[in-house]
């Protein structure tokens, strides 16, 4: 059985005097010149924009993206270094002449440093290859982390057929999973995410201005990565800061890049003028504590496992309510992330989030002694 209890310490902090004033009412978000489209929040994961985010499409260059996020992970388990020297293929070097190359010579050799420059600054098919050859063995092997790596992160309308983004009809994706897949960069490699912020690269004597031009015309953009095909259109996953917001958006199939990079400025600027995101609640920091039964302690604070952040239309945070659902009887032993309970935060009729309430720290069983005396008042209570 679990009770519901009001949590005052959780909104003590953020629902202050900060926003007295009437709740601005949120037009309708812009329509865009393009096949689909999808602006979320990084930090509490809404969606405040969307027009068929669900719908299959061709991610070009987009998925560059993914083959940069294989890589790091490679990094960071040690089985490639940053000063490895890549040998490159006869493969690499002349599958894919006609687009958007690096310029490596075949038989050189150079570091994966550069070739992840490469792929993320200058989106050099060319370089997307050698890197993937250089971690697993072939192309198609590192295809094979591409799309399992996709699954982990629950893009489950994704696959992919190359390192690429190359046409292929086995080379999909959706607005909704491109997103989920850049707040999983974001996340995951904040150092290493720095590199799409770049906006030229230099190899060979030659050099390339990143494609993606909202670098230069938005202060605010910090990447994220272009795409074009003929099939696929021009494409865009841009992710901006302002304070200390962050949202991501996704434009697919516009029918040039001026209009891309405008249906992304669009949506960034639609998302920051009429949205705001708040942290209620910091990581192991106790929500309450509750009675813990035979336990060598008499109390378990529960918490939350990860930072909880919401996302609402700025003026309304003094109509976000929250409470907790908890169990009313806890016995010991208790774990720490074991969960007891769940927090939920409402704005209206909407649930904002949804986390569940768990133990910050062990609690071991108590003595015989303590035992029986639970139980005695356990008899009455």
């Amino acid at each position: 059985m679990r009770f519901v209890m009001p949590v005052i310490a959780l909104l003590a902090a953020v629902l202050s005097p900060a926003l007295n004033a009437a709740p601005d009412l949120v037009p309708a978000p812009p329509q865009l010149p393009a096949t689909s489209w999808l602006l979320m929040d990084h930090d509490s994961g809404r969606v405040l924009v969307d027009h068929e985010s669900a719908a299959r499409v061709e991610p070009a260059s987009i998925t560059k993206i993914m083959t940069s996020y294989v890589a790091f992970h490679a990094l960071r388990n040690g089985s490639i270094n940053l000063d490895d020297e890549v040998r490159i293929s006869k493969n690499a070097r002349y599958k894919h002449t006609d687009g958007s190359r690096m310029f490596v010579e075949y038989n050189s050799q150079v570091s994966v440093e550069d070739l992840l420059r490469g792929i993320i600054v200058q989106s050099g098919n060319d370089a997307s290859i050698a890197l993937a050859e250089h971690i697993a063995g072939s192309e198609e092997s590192f295809v094979t982390l591409m799309n399992r790596h996709a699954q982990a992160l629950g893009m489950n309308d994704t696959h992919f057929a190359n390192s690429t983004g190359w046409p292929d009809e086995n080379h999909y994706t959706t607005a909704e999973d491109l997103a989920t897949l850049s707040r999983a960069m974001i996340n995951d490699f904040p150092k290493e995410y720095a590199m799409f912020a770049e906006r030229r690269f230099t190899h060979n004597g030659i050099k390339q201005s990143n494609r993606n031009r909202l670098l230069w015309l938005d202060d605010r953009v910090d990447g994220i990565k272009t795409g074009h095909t003929e099939s696929a259109g021009y494409c865009l996953v841009s992710s901006a800061v302002n304070d200390e917001m962050r949202l991501i958006a996704v434009v697919m199939g516009a029918d040039s890049d001026s209009q891309r990079d405008n249906a992304s400025r669009k949506l960034l600027n639609y998302g920051f003028r009429f949205y705001e995101t708040f942290q209620l609640h910091d990581v192991d920091e106790p929500l309450t504590e509750m009675r813990i039964w035979k336990g060598d302690q008499d109390v378990v604070p529960l918490g939350l496992e990860a930072p909880l952040h919401v996302t609402i239309p700025r003026g309304q945070r003094d109509d976000v309510k929250a409470n907790m659902k908890v169990d009313s009887m806890i016995m010991a032993p208790a774990k720490k992330g074991q969960e007891y309970g769940t927090v939920n935060v409402m704005l209206g009729e909407e649930v904002l989030a949804s986390e569940p309430l768990v133990a910050l720290r062990d609690v071991k069983e108590g003595s015989i002694w303590r035992k029986l005396v639970d139980n005695i008042k356990l008899m009455f209570k």
